[in-house]
C-alpha cells in the first residue's frame, strides 16, 4: 500500500524498476492482443526485453480516440470478470470516456491518493473535508479511499450545499479540504459572508482543471491554508498522479508506478526539461486497462531537481491548458489559465471571469468577462482600459472587456468552473455583454 520510501529511490534504482515494471506491460499488451499489442508488434517488438526506456520514444502512441473505438471494454487487459470497477470522464465534450479497475488497481489508487494526501502535509488521524464529486468522475472516490488508506477521517460532503458545507467545516474542523479550486474560492466566500472562521484547516488539494498561481493567492486570501494542486485523469488512474508538496514548487509524478514523457504536441517528438509539452504518461503497474504512451492532451514542462522537501521524484509544472482548450484569436494562441494569471495578477478584479469567444462575425473576438474587486478604486471605464492594455502588453492579445456587476459571473456550487463559453448566435452567455 502506501509506501512513503518509494518518493525517495535514487535515480538509478528509480529507472531500474521502471525499466523492470515496462517490460511486464509490454508482455501483458502483446499476450492480450488488442490495439495497443497490435501496434507494438508492427513496431517489432515481440516481447518486454526488445525494449529499454530509451527505446519508449520509438514506441506507439495511444490516444482518447482508441478508448473511444473500443468502448466500453474493447481495451481489457484482464478477463472481464476481473473488473471490480468502472469509473471515467463526465462526457463534458461529448461521450464518456470509461476505465475498468481491478482490485489492485483500486488499491494502487487508493495508495496514490494517499501519497497526495500526505504532500499536503496530511497524516494518520488527519480529518479529510472531501468536497468532490462523487460517481463516475474519479475526484471524490479516488480522495475518499486514499484518506482510508493514510489513515484519515474523511468527511464525504461531495459538491454543492455550500451552506451545508461551511458549517460541516465549522463543526468538524478539518484540517485538509479537497475540491476543485474554483470551489474552494466559493466555500471561502460563503465561510466569510456567514461570519464562520476556519482556523483549523491548514491545507487544501485542489484540482480537475488549470489553474494559475494568482488564483492560488486569491485562495489563500479567503482561506487560512497552502492551496496545491494535485493532478489525475481517469484514463491514467483518477488523482493521486501527481501532487504538490508544502514546497508548492512543482507537482511530484509517481513515477514509480506513471512514467511521464513531455513531447511537442503537433510533432510527437520529446520535447526539453523545462519546455512546456503534451503531457505523455505510460502505466506500468496497472491490470485492468494499462496504458502506452498515453497522449493526454494536458500541457505542462517537467524539471527533474531534486526538491527541497526531500522527494526524488519527477515533478511537473501546473497544467498551462490542454491542447484542444487553446483560443486562437487574430493569430494569436492564448490558454485561459494565461488570461486568468493577468486579471488576477493585476489586483483589479475578483477571482471570477468567464471568457466568451464571439463567433458571430467574420472574425473571432474576445470577450473578457469579470467583476470589479471591492478596493479597484477606479469607474469601470478606466478599468477597462486598463485590463486591456495589460491583456496586450503580457500576451499579445487583443480582447475586449466587460466590467460587469458584482455576482454576475456564476460561482461554481458543483463540478468544474466553466472558463470558456461560445456566442455563436442568440442572446448573450452572460447579461451585459454586447
Amino acid at each position: 500500500m502506501f509506501d512513503p520510501r518509494a518518493e525517495a529511490m535514487s535515480t538509478d534504482e528509480r529507472a531500474a524498476l521502471q525499466r523492470h515494471r515496462l517490460w511486464g506491460l509490454v508482455d501483458r499488451l502483446l499476450a492480450a492482443g488488442g490495439v495497443q499489442g497490435r501496434r507494438l508488434k508492427e513496431a517489432g517488438v515481440g516481447g518486454g526485453a526488445d525494449v529499454t526506456l530509451a527505446d519508449l520514444g520509438r514506441l506507439p502512441f495511444t490516444t482518447k480516440r482508441d478508448l473511444w473505438d473500443e468502448y466500453p471494454f474493447g481495451m481489457l487487459a484482464v478477463p472481464r470478470d476481473q473488473v471490480a470497477a468502472v469509473h471515467g470522464s463526465s462526457g463534458t465534450r461529448g461521450r464518456p470516456t470509461l476505465v475498468a479497475y481491478t482490485r489492485a488497481d483500486l488499491d494502487l489508487w487508493a495508495a496514490m491518493c494517499a501519497r497526495s494526501l500526505s504532500c499536503a502535509g496530511a497524516a494518520p488521524g488527519s480529518i479529510v473535508h472531501n468536497a468532490y464529486g462523487y460517481g463516475l468522475f474519479t475526484g471524490g472516490i479516488g480522495i475518499h479511499q486514499g484518506a482510508v488508506a493514510l489513515g484519515a477521517t474523511v468527511v464525504p460532503m461531495s459538491g454543492g450545499m455550500t451552506d451545508r458545507q461551511v458549517r460541516m467545516l465549522a463543526d468538524l474542523r478539518p484540517d485538509i479540504l479537497t475540491c476543485t479550486p474554483a470551489y474552494a474560492l466559493r466555500l471561502g466566500e460563503a465561510a466569510a459572508e456567514a461570519g464562520v472562521e476556519l482556523h483549523a484547516l491548514k491545507a487544501g488539494l485542489f484540482g480537475a482543471e488549470p489553474w494559475s498561481e494568482e488564483l492560488r493567492a486569491s485562495i489563500e486570501a479567503v482561506l487560512p491554508i497552502k492551496a496545491m494542486d494535485i493532478y489525475g485523469l481517469s484514463e491514467v488512474i483518477g488523482p493521486g498522479v501527481a501532487t504538490e508538496c508544502l514546497e508548492q514548487d512543482g507537482l511530484h509524478v509517481n513515477e514509480d508506478h506513471f512514467i511521464v514523457e513531455a513531447v511537442d504536441p503537433a510533432t510527437g517528438e520529446r520535447v526539453e526539461d523545462g519546455t512546456p509539452g503534451e503531457l505523455v504518461f505510460t502505466t506500468p503497474t496497472k491490470q485492468a486497462l494499462p496504458l502506452l504512451r498515453y497522449r493526454t492532451g494536458d500541457i505542462a514542462s517537467l524539471d527533474r531537481a531534486e526538491c527541497a522537501c526531500g522527494r526524488t521524484l519527477v515533478r511537473m509544472s501546473k497544467v498551462l491548458g490542454r491542447a484542444d482548450d487553446m483560443i486562437v484569436v487574430r493569430g494569436v494562441n492564448v490558454y485561459p489559465s494565461e488570461v486568468e494569471r493577468v486579471l488576477l495578477g493585476s489586483g483589479l478584479v475578483a477571482p471570477h471571469y468567464q471568457l466568451v469567444v464571439d463567433r458571430r462575425g467574420p472574425a473571432v473576438r474576445l470577450l473578457v468577462a469579470c467583476e470589479a474587486a471591492p478596493d479597484a478604486g477606479s469607474g469601470s471605464d478606466d478599468l477597462r482600459a486598463e485590463l486591456v492594455h495589460r491583456l496586450h502588453e503580457a500576451l499579445g492579445l487583443t480582447a475586449d472587456v466587460a466590467v460587469l456587476p458584482a455576482g454576475t459571473v456564476p460561482r461554481v456550487e458543483v463540478g468544474k468552473a466553466v472558463r470558456v463559453v461560445g456566442w455563436e448566435d442568440g442572446p448573450a452567455p452572460l447579461p451585459g455583454l454586447a
